[in-house]
This record gives C-alpha cells, structure tokens and sequence, in this order.
C-alpha cells in the first residue's frame, strides 16, 4: 500500500513515565459496569430499537447485573426522551441500580435533559465535550482556554440544575474529555481538574471522571500510561471513580480495559458483545468472563449466554460472530482431531481424578458455566475429526465405549462420510454410520440359534443354526474354549473363509439393572483386522452379534 506515508501517530504520551502498571499481572477485582447498549450501541444500529425493544433490553441488562446503564441523550430526540420517561413512571428502575443519561454542555440541553430525569430516584448525568488537537484545531477551532470555559460552564449548569431539583432525586455526575487519547496528556489533566474543582467531589459524592479511547489510535500499553498518569495528577483523586470507555478502531477494546484497569481504572463503560459506532465498542462479555476464567467473580451473571445472545440479535438485528469469545456458536466447538482426543481426554481425567478445578486443555472455560452443552457444542464432527472426538460424541451421546483401534477404524469411515459430502455431521448421523457399519450386522451370514454343551475341562460345544448368503438356514458345529470361540469355530464351516479371533470387549450401554449389553470383536483376515458391534439384552447374544457382524464386514472386502 502506498499511501502509508500520510499516517503518523495520532496519540499524546505522558511527560513522565507512568508503567508501574505494569508490575501487575493480572485484574483481582470487578470494576463498577455500566452498559452503553441503550445509548452507544442503540444509536449504531442501522435500524435503532424501538421503546418495547429497549425495555425488554433494559429489564435483561438489570438480571445479568448491570448496577449502572446508560439510558441514551434524552434531549437528542423524542423517542429517547419517551425511553427514559417510561422507565421512571412505570417505576421499572429497582433501587439499586442507576440510570445514566448523556449530555452536551449547552444550557438548554442540560434543562430538558434533567426534566427528562424528573422523579427518577439515582442518576448520573453525563457531560461531556472533545478535547483532541483535531476536534479543536478542526471542527470547533477554538483555543484551549475556550474549550475549557465549555466544560466548566457545562458543570457550574449540572451544579445549578441538581440544585434545583435537591431533594427529589440523586443525581451523580460524570465529565468526559472526548477524544482523550488524542488530547495531550497535560491539556486533558488541566481540563479534568477544572471540572473535578467546581464538582467537588467526596467520599459520599465521588465523581466520575471517563477517559474514553474514542478513536483507538495507539496500542493498549500507550491508553494505560495515559490512564496511570491521569490517576496520578488530578485533583481529588480518593474521591473520583475514573472510567473507561475504550472503542475498538484497532481491535483492542478489550485489551485497553484490562491494561486501563491495572493502571488505575475502577470502572468500565462498554456494550454486550462490543456493539457500537465504526468497529464498536468494548466488549463487556469478553472482558467479565475473561475475569471468570481467572477465578475472579466478574459481578455479572452471564450464566446462559444462548438467551442472551437471541435477545440481542432479535433487537439489535446484529449478530454474534460464531468465534466471539465465550459467546459465540462455535467458540467451544473442536472439529481436528488433535484437539477433540486432548478435550476427551481432559473430561475423562476431572471425572476420574473427581476434581472440580477446570483445566481442560482448549477450552479456557466450563461450557456449562455458560448455559453451552458439552455434546452439541464441544466436539463437532467433520473431515477435519479425529478417533477420539467421534469416539466422545458415540459415548457421551449414545453409550457406546470403543475399543481404541475400532475408535480409528471408525473414525476413517466417519470422516471419509463427512469429506464426500463436504458437510458437518451432526452426533445422530454419526451414529447412523456405527449402525450401518458395525451394529448387529446380518448381511451375509446370520445365526438364528445357539446351542452349547458342557464338554471336559473349559471346552464348548456349540451348535449354530446360520443361514448364508441369503440360503436355507443350516446346523453347524464347533468346539473351543468358551462359546464365543466354539461359535466362531462353527461358523468358519458355514462361511468357507478362515479368520481369527483377534479381541473382545463388552459393557453396559446403561449402569441399571436392565441394562442391555455391548460387545465389540474384532477379526483377522489375510493379514486385515475388521470390526463388528453386537447389542442385546443377552450378553452371551451381543457377543455372537458382535462376531456376526465382524464376519459380514470381512465378507464385504
């Protein structure tokens, strides 16, 4: 490409070094949330939510655990206004949680935007106003001294305004420096301060201060060493609640909150699943569960994902990216074998060892702990699958243990089913395929009747009446060393091919009294071992199916 030279860095490092952030390994705490979907995701939709539509959002956001939602700009329009106005009349607000609302820092905005909040009993009431060399040298062309003078009028107006409705409601406050990443360090500290000075905040009555990464302009590392100087020189610092509201021009929404809140962050301003203007908005399910996975209760409860995740894609008309972390519909799904085998393997050793401490490999987190089932979601069959995953998906969803050599013979015929039809298999028509090829097979040759007798020591004496290829059903005989062997004996009389016994495994399809039997044989022939599954009530019967089917399967070569 070659207009890359019309780039350069578009961000203000800090005049000092600010990376004791960078000591910490990890965040040990929830921040305070606040959802923007209402406001900042509601107004990049193409087709924006109607009231029923945000109410029901609404009414959602409050069960996950959001304490604090941002409900849109009252004064922008009369549909926002009617939202917030609905909210606080058909009292759908619960004591504890409050709603917050977006403000310009003009007079007459200010007025309606608290008329809109009149009755509501906790709000914060957002002011906000851009202080990026851009935004001021181009689009407001006015001098520092003159961008600050609109913020410091915005919050002599909200202290006036809160006066006058004192008593009725609780109103917190909370600045923005828009474009913070773009604004030189100093210029957005000096603006801050001017605010947080005609605020003056206390420990019963902090304010909030955002630093939003507007426009995403510099990596992670940079955003937190503008956050960590920002907590270390504003005014005021023990009573501010400094927020974050990072966007994702670069990707790294999700990255800026958890570098921003080892710098000294306590709060994080985002939207379910990162929906928001340009390529969107922090990604709060990423980053809450990214706490879960490391043992830390995000204080939000996203214990079944699938509704929430309809909910959004019912009201928003967006959609969920199939890979978004721990959201999306193929986020737990392994389709290469490689990983199926190490995923089986995983969940058979919690439940051997009967440990609860989740250490799966591939899989970061319990799907379950999420409202995501192992069997649909966690091993996906294709070409791409392995014995051990087609094994998993045949015994967790249908009871059958394979030995492992028949596990690989039959993962050869599952996979080369899913590469001919070029599609995923679904666990049912796995299991079609087993039948098909394994299961009870009479194809060739099929035994009727089994008669044994007694004969000296261990030896058998088995007389099988077996019809083949399709003819009269005839008498064979054998002897061996227990009934398996003896039929097997007898049926190489009626076949006219010889094989050998090469193993047999039985076990229960259930762990219940009625319980039906599997058994699982394997046979040589000219030097090729071939595979056949018996089932039946009978254990003595499910062997001789198993053989049976064997045979067949060797027969068909």
């Amino acid at each position: 490409m070659e207009n890359y030279k019309k780039y350069s860095v578009g961000y203000f490092l800090p005049p000092e070094r600010c990376m004791e952030w960078t000591q910490k390994d990890h965040v040990d705490k929830a921040p305070v949330w606040c959802s923007v979907d209402l406001r900042d995701g509601n107004q990049a939709l193409v087709i924006p939510m109607n009231l029923e539509e945000k109410l029901e959002f609404f009414k959602h956001l409050v069960k996950i655990g959001f304490k604090e939602i941002e409900i849109g700009f009252p004064a922008a329009s009369e549909t926002e206004y009617e939202f917030c106005r609905t909210l606080i009349e058909q009292d759908l607000i619960p004591d504890d949680v409050t709603i917050q609302v977006l403000t310009q820092s003009r007079e007459h905005i200010i007025k309606k935007t608290f008329e809109a909040l009149k009755g509501v009993k906790n709000a914060i009431v957002h002011l906000y106003n851009s202080t990026s060399v851009a935004q001021r040298e181009q689009v407001f062309r006015k001098s520092k001294e003159e961008i600050i003078k609109i913020a410091t009028d915005g919050a002599e107006l909200l202290n006036k305004y809160r006066e006058m409705y004192k008593g009725e409601s609780n109103f917190r406050f909370e600045y923005s420096p828009e474009s913070f990443t773009g604004t030189e360090m100093e210029f957005a500290r000096d603006i801050c301060n001017a605010v947080i000075d005609i605020w003056k905040p206390t420990a019963e009555d902090k304010v909030i201060i955002n630093l939003p990464v507007t426009v995403e302009v510099s990596m992670p590392h940079v955003y937190a060493q503008q956050i960590e100087y920002m907590c270390k020189t504003m005014h005021n610092r023990e009573n501010l609640i400094v927020s974050l509201h990072p966007h994702n021009d670069r990707g790294c929404a999700v990255a800026d909150c958890e570098m921003g809140l080892l710098a000294g962050g306590d709060r994080i301003e985002g939207t379910c699943f990162g929906n928001g203007e340009r390529t969107g908005n922090a990604d709060i399910v990423t980053v809450a569960m990214n706490m879960f996975s490391q043992g830390i209760d995000p204080m939000l409860d996203f214990s079944d994902m699938p509704t929430l995740v309809e909910l959004y894609e019912r009201v928003t008309r967006m959609s969920v990216s199939p890979r978004s972390p721990y959201s999306g519909a193929l986020v737990f799904a392994a389709f290469s074998g490689s990983h199926q085998d190490a995923i089986a393997k995983g969940m058979n050793w919690r439940k051997e060892k009967g440990i609860d401490a989740w250490t799966v490999p591939y899989l970061p987190i319990d799907p379950h702990d999420v409202g995501r089932e192992y069997d649909a979601d966690v091993i996906r069959i294709n070409s791409q699958s392995g014995k051990g995953g087609i094994g998993f998906v045949l015994q967790t969803q249908f009871g059958y243990d394979l030995p492992k050599k028949m596990r690989e013979d039959f993962g050869y015929k599952v996979k080369s089913v899913s590469d001919h039809l070029h599609k995923e298999l679904k666990p049912d028509e796995v299991y079609e395929i087993f039948k098909k090829e394994y299961l009870n097979k009479a194809t060739f040759v099929n035994a009727t009747q089994e008669h044994y007798t007694q004969l000296e020591g261990e030896r058998i004496l088995a007389k099988v009446t077996a019809s083949v290829g399709g003819g009269e059903a005839k008498i064979y005989e054998g002897e061996g060393n227990g009934r398996l062997d003896a039929v097997a004996n007898a049926l190489r009389k009626a076949i006219g091919f010889e094989f050998a016994l090469e193993s047999y495994q039985e076990h229960a399809i259930e762990r219940k009294t009625n319980s039906e039997a599997v058994s699982y044989v394997s046979i040589s022939k000219d030097g090729k071992t071939y595979w056949g599954a018996g089932r039946h009530s009978d254990i003595i019967v499910s062997s001789i199916r198993a053989l049976l089917s064997a045979i067949n399967n060797a027969n068909e070569q």
